[in-house]
């Protein structure tokens, strides 16, 4: 029973060779499952004589040969990726090939009447088997035949040497593999009771084969050059791609590259034969030095084709494919570029288009904000004096007056009122009327401060809104403004002497807020509104051109 270990052992070590020198690729993802499954028959055979419990052995016995119909799925499977027929079969495909050998496994997990193995002596150790067992050898040796068969369509094929010779190296492990389980099969079931069973024929020849695999993976890299660029996958890529091996040799070719060059598999490649001849011969020569003298670099360059209608702009780049830290072979793509250069063009014009639209719209939109400015500007000024309007200051007092009340903030109204203005119209006219008007705006606004409020109350009426301001600060002020508008005489054409106009002015001052007002600031403005207005009165009553100021 230590033969069967020592195998076991023996294919654990290569196992972890794979594992440890190669790079991971989903192919050798699959292949160590599949070399796992072949470490499961000698470790079986290993276990039956390791047990004296027959249920035990009766189950290693079974978990063997259902392993071994595992690994007749797996060894066609590979061949017909081996031979190149398929990296990948489709589903129905793997499930039509999986169906015998599951048919077989089915058996020998069932073993319907101990018609598929039956112990001798009490145990497994030494077992008969029924004609089941043969049906299942039928079917495993089925498999064998069929691989044997692709293997030698492919080597009489016109396949590339690179898979002639990787099929030449596997046939070899499965015909000893064969041969081996043959072998054992003859000694030791059909001349059991004529001679000593021989141990371990079997696991030798698993461990032959999985020999032959770890030097096609190693040595020949067949998982590596193809699962990058194999046929059945480039073919549907749009770029043309050509696949060297280390020689120089094509190994692939994909159907993108046919309008570009005339190679074919198996050809020996020179890099200057897809070189158009009407190209700089600078450009032309610096992708050949750096291709041929740096060939772990990638190197590329952008070339037009001719010959091919329409004129085409062809990048083509070549780069290493790199196994660790060895060169395996190169790559070369060929991407057309044509239809890119005529969408860069077309969206170079199309911006160009944009542009223009974009500079347009600019200035329409500097327009429309230049209007809204002065349409903002008309809503809340007035016209002829170009100071705020009734409307403007109401909507910031509603706001203002409200919160200086409740934060205890002093503030003032001035309300303005030019005497005898109605003799002014009715003696010289509108426009000196208006022209008064001005001309007390501009005396006003010189003694107002910045975040002071002008604005027109209503005819020659003028309202100014004082924040922070108590009632000597503002009784202050509006001195200094009658003063002001007084002693600016203003001369009139044909009239003489010159006009000298005079102002009243209510004086409204909320110093310590002693004023009952509600949460309505409409209310309460209006009702400051008419306190102001009742002191604008009564100077005009005392006779004019004086101040009359209130508190509350």
């Amino acid at each position: 029973m230590w033969i069967d270990l020592i195998l076991f052992f023996l294919l654990f070590a290569l196992f972890a060779y794979v594992f440890v020198t190669v790079t991971i690729t989903n192919l050798h993802k699959a292949y160590l499952v599949f070399h796992f499954s072949m470490m499961v028959w000698p470790f079986c055979q290993f276990a039956i004589k390791a047990t004296e419990n027959s249920k035990f052995q009766l189950f290693y016995v079974k978990l063997a040969f259902v392993d071994m119909s595992m690994l007749t799925i797996g060894w066609l499977l590979f061949t017909l990726f081996l031979t190149g027929r398929s990296l990948f079969p489709r589903r129905k495909v793997t499930f039509a090939i999986s169906v015998p050998a599951l048919f077989a496994a089915l058996i020998v997990i069932s073993n319907p009447n101990a018609m598929f193995v039956s112990p001798l002596d009490g145990g497994y150790i030494q077992r008969a088997y029924g004609p089941l067992f043969w049906l299942c050898i039928t079917v495993f040796i089925g498999y064998v035949v069929v691989s044997l068969y692709l293997m030698y369509l492919a080597l009489a094929a016109n396949s590339p040497p690179r898979i002639k010779k990787q099929v030449k190296q596997v046939l070899l492990g499965i015909v000893v593999m064969t041969a081996f389980i043959l072998s054992d099969i003859f000694i030791n079931v059909v001349l059991l009771h004529s001679q000593e069973v021989i141990p371990g024929l079997t696991s030798i020849g698993i461990l032959l084969s999985a020999i032959i695999f770890v030097i096609a993976i190693h040595r020949d890299k067949v998982f590596d050059i193809v699962t990058i660029a194999h046929q059945d996958i480039i073919n549907t890529i749009a770029h043309g791609i050509l696949v060297l091996d280390d020689n120089e040799t094509i190994v692939e070719i994909n159907q993108s590259l046919r309008p570009y060059v005339d190679l074919h598999v198996g050809d020996h490649f020179d890099i200057t034969s897809i070189l158009p001849h009407h190209e700089s011969a600078n450009k032309t020569n610096l992708f050949i030095q750096a291709y041929q003298e740096y060939p772990l670099e990638r190197t590329e360059i952008e070339v037009i084709y001719h010959h091919i209608i329409d004129r085409s702009y062809v990048h083509i780049h070549a780069a290493p494919i790199m196994v660790g830290d060895t060169m395996v072979g190169r790559i070369i793509t060929f991407q057309d570029m044509s239809v890119l250069r005529r969408l860069i063009d077309e969206t170079n014009l199309q911006n160009q288009i944009l542009q223009e639209r974009n500079r347009s719209l600019i200035a329409i939109q500097q327009e429309l904000f230049e209007s809204n400015q002065k349409l903002e500007k008309m809503a809340i000024t007035d016209s002829l004096t170009n100071c705020y309007n009734r409307h403007y200051l109401t909507q910031q007092l509603e706001l203002e007056v409200m919160k200086n009340m409740n934060h205890q903030i002093p503030f003032t109204l001035l309300l303005i009122d030019i005497d005898y203005f109605k003799s002014v119209n009715d003696n010289y006219g509108h426009l000196v009327g208006d022209q008064v008007i001005c001309n007390t705006v501009e005396a006003i606004k010189q003694h107002l401060r910045p975040r002071d409020i002008l604005a027109r109350y209503g005819g020659e009426e003028f309202i100014i809104y004082l924040p922070n301001t108590n009632q000597t600060q503002a009784s202050i002020l509006a001195e200094r403004i009658k003063s002001t508008v007084e002693s600016k005489k203003m001369i009139v054409s044909q009239i003489k002497p010159a006009l000298s106009i005079t102002i009243s002015i209510g004086l409204l001052a909320l110093d310590k807020m002693s004023m009952q007002h509600s949460k309505d600031s409409k209310s309460t403005l209006n009702e400051l509104f008419q306190s102001v207005d009742e002191a604008l009165y009564q100077a005009k009553r005392e006779g004019r051109n004086r101040i009359v100021s209130v508190a509350r």
